[in-house]
């Protein structure tokens, strides 16, 4: 097989574990990708193959405790596709077919003007001079291979970055760009109970910085961060459990909140 081969065949692999919501243990060693660059190719050929539109990207293992759970010491990025992105105040989202089952509060922006690829790294500074809005929002990530922990990550960028349900808050009013974000408290409640609690910088440092990363990253690769993408930039405190009747609550304090339904 050709290199382009592989990738497709791992592709393919992987979407219709995503189409019949099961997991695998791992690729086969034939078309299993073995770099970070790889990884990223087979990401595309999903995005191909899936042929749904992408609205925006997710960044994973911003923490440092998510890049332990993953056994890897950087971040990574995905595609997140519009079929799986909801908005609106307390949004349906189903769990039926999730091997993770794990909500997420986090930072999210849309871009409002292009970043484009360039030679030098981009400063965080400049980045937000193309951001439009700042939005509260929940992540539910999941995966399709068994041991996600033992996946790697040339694995799990294949596997979209774990990617699977977003739910987007209402923008955050005028303001937010005053505000240091990398000390700014979010919580997250189920059912009424206070389960985790962290601040920004559990993002990279600050979520500003986690998506300046990405606009390197995507830089590199020579794609644009383009004007309406969203970007959703990693866990505050803990992921946490979740199952179907819960109701979750991922509060900002004065940069909002943002509501769900499991079902």
């Amino acid at each position: 097989m050709t290199a382009m081969d592989r990738q497709n065949k791992a592709a393919r692999i992987i979407l219709d574990a995503w189409r019949a919501r099961r997991t695998i243990e791992a690729l086969p060693e034939d078309c299993r990708p073995d770099d970070i660059d790889t990884g990223y190719r087979v990401q595309d050929a999903l995005v191909e193959a899936a042929g749904e539109p992408v609205v925006g990207y997710k960044i994973a293992a911003t923490a440092k405790a998510g890049q332990a759970h993953l056994n890897i010491d950087h971040p990574i990025a995905g595609r997140l596709f519009e079929s799986r992105v909801l908005t609106g105040e307390g949004a349906a989202v189903p769990l039926a077919g999730s091997a993770m089952s794990l909500l997420e509060a986090e930072f999210a922006f849309v871009i409002g003007t292009d970043l484009p690829p360039r030679e030098r790294a981009y400063d965080w500074r400049q980045v937000m001079d193309h951001v439009a809005a700042l939005h509260p929002a929940i992540e539910l990530p999941d995966s399709r291979f068994l041991d996600v922990g033992g996946a790697g990550a040339p694995q799990l960028i294949a596997d979209n970055a774990c990617t699977d349900w977003f739910v987007l808050g209402p923008a955050a009013a005028e303001g937010w760009r005053d505000l240091d974000l990398a000390t700014h408290p979010v919580a997250l409640y189920v059912n009424g109970r206070e389960k985790t609690r962290g601040v920004g910088g559990d993002a990279l440092g600050d979520p500003r910085f986690a998506l300046t990363w990405l606009a390197d990253h995507l830089s590199s690769r020579g794609v644009t961060l383009k004007a309406g993408d969203m970007v959703t930039t990693g866990v505050c405190g803990q992921p946490t459990p979740a199952q179907p009747g819960d109701a979750a609550v991922a509060d900002f304090g004065g940069l909002g909140r943002v509501s769900i339904r499991l079902e």
